[in-house]
């Protein structure tokens, strides 16, 4: 009897250490079946000063346009860079379009118009700013105004399965668009303290963002991103203690579990002893 007793009790033990192991994984824990959101406002990405940005003019006259438009390059390795006309045939491997990058003054010099301000706009109503350029200089009669994101990106480090740079590849990018992109949180990441940095107009900024919450995430200003961000995942405690020099403290589930097997172990030496000498 004594004997399932301190079995019972050794089982016990050892599920009460493996209960040490963090809970906090799952995302929007807040949620429970159907519900809805409230978002903040969707935000389209501004431009800002050095953003690189393509653009492209089209219109009925290819030959009036050509001169609107910033000659497309060709690059093979080893090679100095070459340049050949909008019409010119490619045949490099690698292609790309030059880009006008965003002075510190908001504006792009703009060949023929000169210089246009563009900082602080969305990359459709840069579209639109430009056309009415072209239009008030009576040069082109109907122009299409096509302009792409360059070298817009963000950063991700800490606790994801692939830290590292990548791009913005749309105007509406989430911080849920940026960590599936980084292969999502590992075991250790805390779920609920991701932290985004963001740089404003005079100072960098921060926002703590808890992915177990869906309704606070939806509602933070951090949750559509602007380029430039940097989001870091912090470490779970777990975590923390595998990375110091005696890891395996007295908080670690394992430690615990060696302890219950050692205790086990001397309890059912020390009964076997004392059943012998009775």
């Amino acid at each position: 009897m004594k004997r399932k007793t301190l079995i019972l009790l050794t089982g016990v033990l050892a599920l009460l250490a493996s209960c040490g192991t963090p809970k906090e994984i799952a995302y929007f824990q807040d949620i429970k079946g159907e519900a809805s959101l409230k978002a903040v406002k969707e935000e389209t990405i501004r431009l800002k000063p050095s953003d690189k940005i393509s653009v492209i003019v089209n219109s009925r006259d290819p030959q009036v346009t050509a001169m609107f438009n910033l000659p497309y390059y060709t690059k093979r390795i080893g090679d100095s860079q070459s340049l050949t006309s909008n019409s010119g045939i490619v045949s490099s491997s690698q292609t790309g379009m030059s880009g006008y990058t965003v002075g510190s003054d908001g504006c792009i010099d703009f060949p023929v118009l000169g210089k246009i301000l563009v900082a602080g706009l969305t990359r459709e109503e840069a579209e639109d700013r430009i056309k009415e350029e072209l239009l008030d200089s009576r040069q082109i009669k109907d122009p299409v105004v096509i302009i792409d994101f360059m070298n817009l990106g963000f950063s991700i480090l800490g606790e994801v399965a692939k830290p590292g740079r990548y791009k913005i590849d749309r105007d509406r990018f989430t911080v849920l668009d940026a960590i599936s992109i980084a292969g999502d949180l590992t075991i250790n990441g805390r779920r609920d303290n991701v932290m985004l940095v963001r740089h404003e107009v005079t100072k960098d900024r921060t926002y703590i963002l808890n992915l177990m919450d869906a309704n606070s995430l939806y509602a933070s200003p951090a949750f559509y991103m602007e380029q430039g961000d940097i989001i870091y995942v912090t470490p779970n405690d777990k975590r923390i203690r595998e990375s110091t020099v005696n890891g395996n403290n007295v908080r670690s589930t394992s430690f615990w579990i060696s302890l219950t097997s050692l205790l086990t172990s001397v309890a059912l030496l020390v009964f076997n002893i004392l059943t012998r000498i009775k």
